[in-house]
């Protein structure tokens, strides 16, 4: 494994930390006031070829590897992580639709979320099952050329998405897993509803519920193969979670730089604060764990582009990259006393938002349950 970026990865690195550190920084407490990401910022952030880069050209990308898509997002997460979450969405849905869209349903979607031109939801989960996903209660049945989608699922982007990539239950078996497919549904036509949640944070994903009443899609929306949607589809999530674990680690790295420049200027009892082991060794300590978080997670990315097995490496990258950045980030907040407390500063605001990382996605739970799986198989383990 060679752990130096090619030029056209540092490259594309330092262009998404100056979009980081000139757009997306300055604006990251108003986007959570006004609950959205500005479609002009999405349309520039596409227009740099900040979202999903490792498409195909062909189809609006830019043709790199899965860990160039991770460093940019693990930088523009720097800058606003929320913002980061879109490269991750993009990412995700975007190599869904490529690997098992129509030809014409991918060359018309894929593009348009590579340019930031429009957002495509992922809607996994039910409001009445969570992390269960195997089991939706969203049915698909046929309906002359058409199907007709009816059930709810909850999406991030939900005020903002154009369409959604849904699994739906579209025969008779009610095992988890079995006889279940996925669709892209438009979300402006009829029997569309959107409600809107209230989180405690991530407020600018504007994460939401689709509710769908006899929604009509056509033949063509089928991904992939009927009955077999959510094995297809759910293998793109190995890619997805170590990126959010960058995505993570990214706003945790921007807390510990801020938190170094500020013991080392603050003074107390006439001397830095920096000078004292109680303030240093902690910091030290949460440059160890983001190091080694972010390998993982690289790691994760690369046996992907090298085709090796990284199922088991994703869950551990996304229940314990955000555990950790939570975890340092708290420190860092600690670490400024009664000022990181105050909501002047983005600590707050970045725990609040990687602590939703660790719910959705899949919990901590899940992952390890898919971790003990992979070393024990189905039978022995829990």
């Amino acid at each position: 494994m060679d752990f130096e970026l090619s030029d056209a990865q540092r490259e594309l690195r330092d262009r998404a930390r100056a979009v980081a550190t000139e757009h997306l920084a300055p604006g990251y407490a108003e986007r959570e006031r006004a609950g959205r990401i500005e479609p002009a910022l999405r349309r520039e952030i596409g227009r740099r070829g900040l979202i999903a880069p490792e498409l195909p050209t062909e189809l609006g990308g830019g043709g790199h590897d899965r860990v160039t898509a991770g460093v940019v997002t693990e930088e523009i997460a720097r800058g606003d992580i929320n913002v980061g979450y879109l490269q991750v969405v993009g990412s995700l849905v975007g190599a869904v639709l490529a690997r098992n869209a129509a030809p014409g349903i991918a060359k018309e979607w894929v593009p348009r979320i590579c340019s930031g031109e429009e957002i495509v939801g992922i809607g996994l989960t039910e409001p009445h099952a969570g992390s269960d996903a195997g089991v939706p209660r969203l049915t698909a049945r046929r309906d002359g050329t058409d199907w007709v989608l009816d059930g709810v699922k909850s999406l991030s982007f939900a005020g903002d998405a154009a369409a959604v990539v849904v699994f739906a239950r579209t025969g008779p078996s009610e095992q988890r897993g079995r006889d279940i497919s996925a669709f892209l549904v438009p979300l402006d036509g009829a029997g569309v509803t959107r409600e809107p949640y209230r989180d405690m944070g991530t407020a600018a994903v504007g994460r939401g519920a689709a509710h769908l009443d006899g929604v009509r899609v056509p033949a063509d929306h089928l991904l992939g193969d009927e009955g077999r949607g959510f094995v297809q589809v759910m293998q793109g999530f190995d890619f997805s979670r170590a990126l959010i674990g960058l995505q993570c680690l990214g706003a945790a790295e921007q807390s510990v730089d801020e938190t170094w420049t500020y013991v080392s200027e603050r003074e107390a009892f006439d001397r830095p604060l920096s000078t004292n082991q109680g303030v240093a060794f902690p910091l030290a300590e949460a440059e160890t764990l983001l190091a080694a978080a972010r390998l993982l997670c690289l790691e994760t990315l690369w046996r992907g582009d090298t085709g090796r097995p990284h199922t088991a490496q994703a869950a551990m990258c996304k229940w314990w990259a955000p555990k950790t950045a939570y975890d340092v980030i708290t420190q860092c907040l600690l670490l400024h006393g009664q000022y990181g407390y105050r909501t002047e500063l983005p600590l707050e605001q970045r725990l609040r938002d990687v602590l939703g990382l660790q719910i959705g996605d899949g919990t901590a739970q899940i992952m390890k349950l898919v971790v003990a799986r992979d070393r024990l198989g189905r039978e022995l383990a829990p």
